[in-house]
């Protein structure tokens, strides 16, 4: 995901809801022999279109998923959000993992795996199709997957990119 994706959002730590993605404990070998410390990778939103993810490492659980809370909140995007779902198909990627996501009528549900459904879960997606492919490393999956979302464009942005009225942007399709 591209820095130029993340916009800054005003989002009060009370409405904001956090997912442990997937939590790794890692060892760093010295002379004394093995030190384990904790990696936990975690995604918050509001459930309204706002959501980040982060990662922390930290000797102690809980450290670690607080130093990830902490780290999501300032990595958050605002996603585009039409009646419970996506407006368009979108393709996201990230590193070697790929990911589509697809709008789905009302009453389908969150049809993602693992990551991918933490991700569009916590945006407040309610009705995606949505298929991983490549890399099934649970960094690289959210990070495409959020790269995805920041890529859905509404129909005020088609409109001006193709110097149209709103009401005629469906009109050419």
């Amino acid at each position: 995901m591209n820095k130029a994706h993340i916009v800054r959002v005003n989002a009060t730590d009370s409405e904001l809801k956090d997912k442990l993605v997937v939590l790794n404990r890692v060892a760093k070998v010295t002379k004394g022999g093995r030190t384990f410390s904790f990696s936990a990778l975690v995604v918050v939103g509001d459930g309204k279109g706002v959501v980040g993810h982060g990662l922390g490492k930290a000797r102690e659980v809980a450290d670690a998923i607080s130093k990830a809370v902490e780290d999501a909140k300032k990595n958050l995007i605002r996603v585009r959000i039409h009646k419970g779902t996506i407006s368009h198909e979108q393709k996201g990627k990230y590193g070697a993992g790929k990911v589509f996501i697809k709008p789905a009528a009302d009453g389908t549900g969150v049809i993602a795996g693992g990551a991918m459904r933490a991700v569009l879960e916590m945006a407040g997606v309610h009705n995606v199709l949505a298929k991983s492919n490549g890399s099934s490393n649970p960094h690289n999956v959210v990070k495409a997957t959020l790269d995805a979302l920041s890529r859905i464009r509404g129909p005020h942005e088609i409109a001006k990119s193709r110097r149209l009225d709103v009401k005629n942007v469906f009109d050419g399709i």
